[in-house]
């Protein structure tokens, strides 16, 4: 065995590809498609190089690929924390403890000479993208943009020295009318907080743009306390504004404001893993055909984003956006059947707490898993 830096177009074709041939007979797995895992490997297309250096690894027995890992520095996320932590993600081997060990060993000598003395993952490549390893919820496929993996992955990580840095919760609960009970105290404290709830704007461009760039603002602000925070580029914004847009249904995207300014949002998105598990990672030939066919028989949604800037914090205004998402999503010609909530910091009470009035439970669980470099 052993371990090669993707440095040519056929390596990394061999790098995406890899998980297609290791999950072939797992029904939950799902595929991304080809084109867009290229495009977000071409440092000229993906923004974050612009900030950041990544670099690809391969495992090879012979002429077969046997395990993948990336290994990236995120200064943004080091300026932010002012840490020395270096990042690992598209972490996938056989169940072959050598193999793992190989990987990430590799990956921590990279990162050890750029100076870091922490290594923390999978993320791909950050936080703002899919990351954690799923510990707990293998019955199901992963909704859209988390992640997924085998369970033998616990044990590779965790027998070479990783430990746990922080969990993420995935809740789930049927899409339903809001309990009464809710519905009442969210209608009264609407009312007497004297904030506004809306959808967000959908037929004027310029207004779309605004309330795409009070978005931006809100994000920033309401997590830049959060456990591993890292702040996206203007640019970085844009592209995952670009990825989402085809796919939103605006009514389910709500702005809170207040004198008419804007101090909460919530991103509800139809779970378009369900169209992408059809496609298998390909186009065409007859990718587009299934892609027409399944977008609208999607049966769950995932709230993505839900936040509150700090000073209105308490006033229930998380609740009340809850409650118009259920309605609106009970409106939709999809049918929704499943909402998740993800993810959550363990740490996040708030959060967690809310969970109970709207009969959700955790039914995933994400690790992120840090080791010391040596």
């Amino acid at each position: 065995m052993e371990i090669i830096k993707v440095s040519s177009k056929k390596d990394l074709i061999r790098f995406i590809k890899f998980p297609f041939k290791l999950y072939e007979h797992d029904q939950h797995w799902v595929a991304p498609l080809i084109f867009e895992q290229i495009r977000f490997f071409d440092p000229k297309l993906n923004p974050y190089y612009e900030h950041s250096e990544v670099q690809l690894f391969l495992a090879l027995d012979g002429k077969n690929v046997v395990g993948r890992i990336s290994a990236q520095t995120n200064r943004n996320h080091n300026k932010v924390h002012q840490d020395k932590v270096g990042f690992f993600g598209f972490f996938e081997t056989i169940d072959d403890q050598a193999v793992a060990n190989a990987l990430l060993a590799t990956a921590e000598k990279w990162l050890f000479e750029k100076g870091f003395d922490t290594m923390r993952g999978p993320a791909s490549l950050s936080v703002n993208d899919e990351c954690g390893l799923l510990i707990d919820g293998f019955d199901s496929s992963p909704m859209v943009l988390m992640s997924y993996n085998q369970p033998h992955y616990i044990r590779l990580l965790e027998n070479s020295g990783f430990y746990k840095a922080m969990d993420l919760y995935a809740y789930a609960t049927q899409v339903s009318p809001p309990p009464a009970r809710l519905k009442r105290l969210a209608d009264r404290l609407e009312k007497r907080d004297r904030f506004t709830i809306r959808a967000l704007n959908s037929r004027n461009k310029r207004k779309l743009r605004g309330d795409i760039e009070k978005i931006f603002q809100l994000y920033e602000t309401a997590w830049e306390k959060n456990w591993g925070y890292v702040p996206m580029t203007d640019k970085e914004f844009d592209q995952l504004v670009n990825k989402l847009l085809p796919i939103i249904i605006p009514e389910l995207i709500f702005i809170a404001e207040i004198d008419g300014n804007a101090v909460g949002i919530s991103v509800t998105l139809p779970d378009y893993n369900y169209v992408l598990h059809k496609m298998r990672g390909k186009i065409f030939p007859l990718g587009w055909l299934k892609f027409l066919y399944h977008r609208n028989k999607i049966p769950n949604l995932r709230v993505t984003i839900m936040g509150v800037l700090p000073e209105y914090k308490n006033r229930g205004i998380d609740a009340v956006m809850y409650c118009k998402s259920f309605e609106a999503a009970k409106k939709q010609k999809n049918n929704f059947q499943i909402a998740e909530f993800s993810w959550i910091l363990e740490t996040n009470s708030m959060m967690n707490k809310i969970a109970n009035p709207l009969n959700a439970k955790i039914y995933k669980t994400y690790r992120l898993y840090d080791r010391k470099i040596k």
